[in-house]
């Protein structure tokens, strides 16, 4: 497994975009609008965006957010989960590569985005050795040569396959699925 870097961002010789899926129900949330959930005092989606500013293009597939600089784009029919979320976002990528991601991931920072990138398919893998299959980044034509072809609705299911490099994320990596997740990450930022 290979470890994410810690220093260093994306250069101008790797264009991607980035899809950043923002249109969940939340429900270990209890329905509360999680992307706009703040830790220290920024929404965990402007986290994200920060985190893929070298973008060449930010998409979020999910509802229009004020002051995010982004391509706003929704999966029919909306929430109907992170498959049709990815097919909605990847019809308007351009670029070579393309990032996925989550909208709720506090400790996503440039470097580790470049760990990412540092190879053709890549997933972070968490401290528990678990797959986190909205932290990656693709070849952007074997994501959709995939897609054309998949039926499921398990993104593990449709990137699996692709036999991604596995990167370590950082000692601290989470998500923020639920409250008690947002308030662990506050402590660690605020």
């Amino acid at each position: 497994m290979s470890t994410a870097q810690t220093d260093g961002v994306p250069g101008p010789g790797v264009p991607y975009d980035a899809v950043i899926l923002a249109g969940g129900a939340a429900r270990r949330f209890g329905g509360k609008d999680k992307p706009g959930a703040l830790v220290a005092g920024v929404p965990l989606i402007e986290r994200v965006a920060r985190a893929v500013e070298g973008a060449s293009r930010t998409i979020v597939v999910g509802p229009v957010r004020p002051g995010l600089e982004a391509v706003f784009v929704h999966e029919h029919p909306p929430g109907s989960g992170p498959v049709p979320a990815l097919r909605a976002g990847l019809q308007i990528v351009s670029a070579p590569r393309v990032v996925l991601l989550a909208a709720d991931l506090p400790f996503l920072t440039a470097p580790v985005v470049a760990g990412l990138l540092a190879h053709p398919n890549a997933v972070l893998v968490d401290s528990g050795g678990r797959d986190q299959w909205l932290t990656g980044a693709w070849q952007t034509d074997t994501l959709r040569t995939a897609l054309e072809t998949y039926g499921g609705g398990s993104l593990r299911g449709l990137l699996d396959p692709l036999a991604p490099v596995r990167v370590a994320a950082v000692p601290h990596w989470s998500d923020c699925d639920t409250p008690d997740d947002l308030a662990r990450a506050e402590e660690r930022l605020g």
